[in-house]
């Protein structure tokens, strides 16, 4: 059951990005951005959490799990630098995710040759 609760809850924030994709001029940057923002607020409000409870790995969307990572590391860093955190927690706790992406990316043009459509 689980498993089913996961994949419906993790279609059902992908529906919405899609249609905005397809029925509407919005760049997709855009919308893929106000996922992230989206992620950022519920995790900054603390509701993140208990949603991410619910819905197990269906919450962990890549883009609102992103924005999550972002809020949840600031919220670290503010508490154990003070201010200064604002700044340096969000990428201090995405590091791991941001620097894999980063890598793989690399090593995936070398791997394959890129070609214009």
């Amino acid at each position: 059951m689980r498993f089913l609760r996961a994949f419906l809850i993790g279609g059902a924030l992908c529906v919405p990005a899609q249609i905005l994709i397809d029925k509407t001029k919005l760049m997709n940057s855009r919308i893929l951005t106000g996922y992230v923002v989206l992620g950022v607020i519920l995790g900054g409000a603390g509701i993140y959490g208990a949603f991410a409870d619910f819905a197990g790995s269906g919450a962990y969307v890549p883009l609102f799990g992103f924005g999550n990572t972002l809020a949840k590391g600031v919220k670290e860093a503010i508490d154990s630098d003070g201010a200064i955190g604002i700044l340096t927690g969000g990428l201090t706790g995405a590091a791991a995710g941001i620097t894999a992406a980063t890598f793989l990316s690399v090593l995936w043009s070398l791997i394959f040759k890129s070609r214009q459509k």
